[in-house]
């Protein structure tokens, strides 16, 4: 992983590491692995929930979830202490937000 600062962005090509560095676990509770090979598992209250995810020709963060919704995030580093600790998921918009920490 790169040296990085709490908020700076995720570069693209530090994506892929990023994402399957470790299992995110969301302020819910909820948790996901990504896979090296594209594919993710989103687990709450038990249930799984199988997608796929990609970075975009913007450099983006993306992912989509069969049937049909997709949706791309601007990625940003979680860190504590100086140690990465997660992921910040931000809608393009910048209406929404979110973190995975690595567990």
């Amino acid at each position: 992983m790169p040296r990085a600062g709490n908020g700076d962005s995720v570069a693209r090509e530090d994506i892929a590491a990023a994402v399957t560095a470790g299992r995110l676990e969301y302020a819910d509770g909820a948790t996901q692995v990504f896979e090296r090979n594209g594919a993710t598992t989103y687990t709450e209250n038990g249930q799984a929930t199988r997608g796929e995810w990609y970075v975009d020709d913007r450099g983006r963060f993306c992912s989509f979830w069969p049937p049909s919704y997709r949706a791309c995030y601007l990625l940003h580093w979680l860190v504590a202490d100086d140690l990465i600790v997660g992921l910040t998921f931000v809608d393009p918009s910048g209406r929404s937000r979110f973190e995975g920490r690595y567990r």
